[in-house]
């Protein structure tokens, strides 16, 4: 499905990815794991051609053989939302303040083309409902919901075109840990109903150990250890990689804090 071959992303005086080269499958859920400034956020902006303007990107990205690094503005701007699919780590910048959820979705759909709008309603509720909210959260404003609340939304609306893939960007971040939990609960449900693939960006090794499939490890830039989960955990190879897993907490850890 993803392809990412030889992928550098550069600043005029320095190479900040270098050389990355990785693949998604369809029903993956592959976790780019790494600590901040290591690049795994630039990677994701450079799949779906929104770096800065100061960054450049080489190499190759293809999706379905379409060469995202080169595709021209219109085909990416159909492609993201209707194909590929972001949820931000800042769910609430995602948000215009004084904007109720359902006129976010309007815009939303109306980008995309779909000109009924009662098809639209419809959609927006039958989306709001798949993430267990109720529909008249429709007619409020983002600053009426929950934290919680507001990245189901995210996920609402980037579900709501039935993409093929997610990047989900350090997604329970600014969430306490027993929403975090259940916000990866509801993703993971979600990907098992339609099987799109999950590009996972994250630096918490708990999240990994419990949703992943397949992972890679970033570190200044480039890859140093990529592969199945279970693989990796049992067996890493790098110092690095080793240093990260004997810091994060166990599995049995976790369970013990969800269940309280």
């Amino acid at each position: 499905m993803l392809s990412i071959e030889q992928v550098s992303v550069s600043s005029k005086n320095k190479k900040i990815v270098d050389s990355v080269s990785l693949s998604l499958h369809k029903g993956d859920w592959y976790a780019l794991v790494g600590q901040s400034g290591s690049g795994k956020t630039l990677l994701s902006q450079a799949i779906g051609q929104m770096l800065p303007p100061n960054l450049q990107a080489n190499g190759k990205i293809l999706f379905h053989d379409i060469d995202l690094l080169t595709a021209p503005p219109k085909q990416m701007r159909t492609l993201r939302g209707q194909k590929i699919s972001y949820i931000f780590q800042d769910y609430q910048g995602s948000f215009t303040p004084f904007r109720t959820i359902g006129q976010h979705f309007e815009e939303y759909q109306k980008v995309h083309g779909i000109s009924d709008s009662k098809a639209r309603k419809s959609n927006a509720f039958h989306a709001l409902e798949s993430v267990g909210l109720d529909t008249s959260l429709y007619r409020r404003y983002p600053f009426q919901l929950s934290g919680g609340q507001l990245q189901r939304v995210s996920i609402a609306m980037a579900l709501l075109l039935s993409p093929d893939l997610i990047i989900a960007d350090e997604i329970t971040t600014a969430l306490d840990s027993v929403s975090g939990h259940k916000i990866l609960e509801l993703l993971s449900l979600k990907q098992k109903e339609t099987g799109f693939a999950i590009l996972f960006i994250t630096h918490d090794w708990r999240h990994v150990k419990r949703n992943a499939n397949r992972l890679a490890v970033m570190k200044d830039g480039k890859i140093i250890e990529s592969g199945e989960k279970d693989h990796i955990l049992h067996d890493p190879k790098h110092e690095y990689t080793k240093q990260l897993i004997k810091a994060a907490p166990t599995l049995d850890a976790m369970q013990r804090m969800y269940r309280r």
